[in-house]
């Protein structure tokens, strides 16, 4: 790419999910409220995706998707591989680690699924609503593309998800997906202002930068 910010952001985006994956395997009530502890981090990853996608364009930024699927696929891998290695001499949480290398594992197919669906079409969604408002109306850009691919990652993650962290019912089903899907839109529209600095700043330095006239 030619970019010093592109490598980061990349990265960060990759960690971010990882991190999201693995907090996602307890679920979490807050009273009636239901949902898992990847909502702490996972919202960002779509921050971070309109970035890339608004700065670098939709190949780059199904690039960056696909180097976030494929770590995702590798540390299940690399789990799978270290529960059925022999344990040492003393070592005591085999059973804990084989229960939580197999949650991680069902809630990381639900990510990835989820990831793939709504990642890309967050990106897609960006790059087809500036193809027609050019550099302005930033903000639909950005809230446009999360209400849709926030809505396709959530019904799908959760589909797959639910029954794994015990919300398998009808209605707690409907309550988690809401609930993620509402608060994840929620979290970027409230990061807009800081989202606006970050394209601003990146577009400012990155020379591979065209703007769309």
């Amino acid at each position: 790419m030619g970019s010093a910010y592109y490598p980061i952001l990349v990265a960060v985006f990759t960690g971010l999910v990882l991190i999201s994956n693995i907090t996602a395997t307890k679920g979490v009530a807050f009273g009636p409220l239901l949902t898992d502890g990847g909502f702490l981090v996972f919202p960002v990853t779509y921050v971070i995706g309109d970035v890339l996608s608004e700065v670098y364009g939709f190949k780059a930024a199904r690039r960056a998707i696909y180097v976030g699927f494929v770590m995702q696929a590798l540390a299940v891998t690399a789990f799978w591989v270290t529960v059925r290695l022999p344990s040492a001499p003393g070592y005591e949480n085999q059973e804990a680690l084989a229960t939580m290398v197999s949650s991680f594992t069902q809630l990381a197919v639900a990510g990835l699924a989820g990831f793939l669906v709504g990642q890309t079409v967050n990106a897609y969604m960006v790059v087809r609503i500036k193809q027609r408002t050019k550099e302005s109306h930033l903000w639909a850009r950005l809230l446009g593309s999360t209400v849709v691919g926030q809505f396709a990652d959530t019904l799908v993650f959760c589909a797959i998800a639910a029954p794994v962290i015990g919300f398998g019912n009808v209605p707690a089903f409907a309550t988690y997906a809401a609930i993620g899907w509402l608060y994840k839109t929620a979290v970027e529209a409230a990061m807009l202002p800081i989202t606006y600095r970050v394209i601003g700043a990146i577009k400012r330095r990155e020379p591979s930068y065209v703007p769309m006239t």
